[in-house]
């Protein structure tokens, strides 16, 4: 299965007819996407009994991505958050199977430190043995190639892109993951037909060959995200 959806369930007006089932919200998304990613995470936690209850609302096949805490990423810099990380494990595994992936974003000024991100991996890896993705935004995460592959660990292909190699999916290729943020304005801007046609037959090639696929839309300020999430649903039947 391909995991296709959008940064967050909000509901753009203009697409308000594509969701008529009755229910919540997240109810309403899940009835026509198979994925989300939660990045109200990223700024505050969530009881363990809020995950749990999401879960329980969504289609067994449906799976969510969960954004690792600012304050492990932004203000530890991937340095002592042990305790951080298990509080935070511990709330978003309520998801159960419907724990699709963790998503590590990294700021743009945290450049790789070999010593620091292998310890760091090797103590998520630890505690969880599920599905990882790293976005960093600094192009010298392009040497922790063999790193990201032997923690099994998946690098982000981004658009807009970053550095050189942050446009296509690397690390562990058993996953890819593709966070579209909009271009040429970011978090606004929508895709077009002939880019998402691209992307359903890149995304369908990695499916293919076995690898867990996700694709988010994070275009999400002008409600772009939803159709063009939409759309690629369409293609890829």
């Amino acid at each position: 299965m391909i995991h296709l959806g959008c940064a967050g369930w909000s509901l753009a007006r203009q697409y308000a007819d594509e969701f008529l089932q009755p229910g919540s919200h997240l109810q309403r998304y899940a009835s026509r996407l198979g994925a989300v990613e939660i990045n109200s995470s990223f700024y505050r936690p969530h009881l363990p009994a809020t995950y749990a209850r999401w879960a329980s609302s969504v289609p067994e096949h449906f799976r969510f991505s969960v954004k690792l805490p600012r304050t492990i990423t932004h203000e530890q810099r991937l340095e002592n958050g042990e305790a951080e990380l298990d509080a935070f494990l511990h709330q978003c595994q309520q998801l159960g199977n419907k724990l699709g992936c963790l998503l590590v974003q990294l700021p743009p000024s945290l450049a790789h430190d070999a010593s620091r991100d292998r310890r760091f991996f090797e103590r998520l890896r630890q505690c969880h043995a599920g599905p990882v993705a790293v976005e960093p935004r600094h192009a010298s995460w392009q040497a922790a190639q063999a790193m990201l592959v032997d923690l099994r660990i998946a690098r982000v292909a981004a658009s807009p892109a970053r550095f050189a190699a942050d446009a296509q999916p690397a690390g562990w290729p058993g996953l890819v993951y593709w966070r579209l943020h909009g271009e040429p304005r970011i978090y606004h801007s929508a895709y077009s037909q002939q880019y998402l046609q691209q992307l359903a037959e890149r995304l369908q090639r990695s499916h293919a060959a076995g690898a867990a696929t996700w694709c988010i839309f994070d275009n999400t300020a002008s409600g772009a995200a939803l159709g063009n999430a939409l759309a690629l649903e369409r293609y890829l039947r």
